[in-house]
């Protein structure tokens, strides 16, 4: 499923139009976004949990030369699915 996809079918499942339902879309995923940038975990019971996580900086090795380069540190998003998603993915 992509973004179209997901919008349509809160259209659908909602009774929104596709233009309200993409602004709803749209909101939920600035939401989630402004709060990782934040550092801030967020929950949504039964789904799962959006939350980031430090990456340290590590030497790497590009695989065309064996040449030795730096990576830097960086922030990484994770997300842990709730018991409700994964029973109903099982």
């Amino acid at each position: 499923m992509n973004k179209g996809e997901l919008i349509d079918s809160v259209a659908t499942q909602s009774g929104l139009t596709k233009a309200d339902s993409a602004k709803a879309v749209d909101a939920a995923l600035d939401a989630i976004t402004g709060s990782l940038m934040k550092g801030e975990k967020v929950s949504i019971p039964g789904f799962g949990t959006f939350s980031t996580s430090q990456r340290a900086a590590r030497t790497g090795r590009n695989p065309s030369t064996g040449e030795t380069i730096k990576i830097k540190a960086k922030t990484v998003a994770k997300f842990k699915p709730g018991s409700k998603l994964t029973e109903a993915v099982n």
